[in-house]
């Protein structure tokens, strides 16, 4: 068992640990003394979890003069954050700064670059469906495959993929418009054809599991809907989920899988003892139940 480290949620404990509200994203030397008091709680005898990944580093690759020494600056940081956490893997989002370079070519020689300076630790880059230029799996594929290195592959997603290939939150129907219905869901099939018939399984580094609810009323943006209407498969959402689960399974992938859920209303609730555990175990159920449905 394993989790995903939020940096929101490192710099909330750092300034709780350390006694210390002042604590920035860039006070380093405090992160690393939290991140190593979470190393400790998480490695046994304590709860025996694994920090598979630190996340999420984004708005990173694109830039030029002093914003891209700021993104390396922090890259470096980083990295120290991840030596003090015993993690070995940073998953980066795709840039959503319009600001930001669309150029192929740029995008994959900062990705390669990153990876150079991480390494040992690997880096797992996601397409994001608000990006301003790396918007599904396979433009994150490509600069991938572009960069060429080899401890820099794919975090791939179920709610960025079908939430930016077939659904659209700011649709009435929920879904991608502007062309027949059976258009958008065949378009749909063929990327997850092409998805199992093109990705080696190494360069899936994991792969983030969550559904999406339909808005009571069409929102302005996919990033909005991601932060707010993330539900478990199995619990409301309309996504075809099982597709994507499917398509991943057949490039032979078996790593792991990673309960990304952002609920608005569960999130928000008062903190009331066992609500943790619950939520751990709604998440187990869901994946089990997902796993057998994709024939796993």
């Amino acid at each position: 068992m394993g989790l995903e480290l939020g940096f929101d949620d490192l710099l909330s404990f750092a300034r709780s640990y350390l006694h210390n509200p002042s604590i920035t994203p860039t006070s380093y030397d405090q992160l690393c003394i939290a991140a190593q008091k979470i190393r400790i709680l998480c490695a046994p005898p304590n709860h025996n979890l694994a920090i598979m990944v630190l996340q999420p580093f984004s708005n990173f690759e694109g830039y030029t003069g002093a914003k891209r020494e700021a993104a390396f600056e922090r890259s470096r940081g980083w990295k120290r954050i991840l030596d003090a956490l015993g993690c070995d893997m940073l998953q980066v989002g795709s840039n959503d700064d319009a600001a930001a370079s669309g150029d192929p070519d740029v995008i994959a020689s900062d990705l390669a670059e990153l990876a150079d300076l991480m390494k040992p630790k690997r880096v797992a880059y996601e397409n994001w469906c608000w990006g301003a230029h790396v918007r599904t799996w396979a433009d994150a594929w490509a600069v991938v495959k572009r960069a060429n290195r080899k401890n820099l592959g794919l975090c791939l997603d179920t709610f960025q993929s079908a939430g930016g290939e077939w659904g659209d939150p700011r649709t009435g129907s929920g879904r991608v418009e502007g062309e027949g219905e059976g258009d958008v869901d065949e378009k749909w099939r063929e990327s997850m054809r092409q998805l199992a018939g093109t990705v080696p399984k190494e360069k899936i580094f994991f792969l983030q599991i969550s559904d999406a609810l339909m808005p009571a009323k069409p929102l302005a943006g996919r990033d909005e809907w991601s932060h707010k209407l993330r539900p478990l498969p199995y619990c409301g959402g309309y996504l075809p989920v099982e597709d994507m689960v499917r398509a991943v399974l057949k490039t032979g992938f078996r790593g792991w899988f990673s309960v990304e859920v952002f609920l608005e209303e569960e999130h928000g609730k008062e903190w009331e003892e066992g609500l943790e555990e619950r939520w751990a175990w709604e998440g187990m159920a869901s994946l089990e139940r997902l796993l057998v449905e994709c024939g796993a």
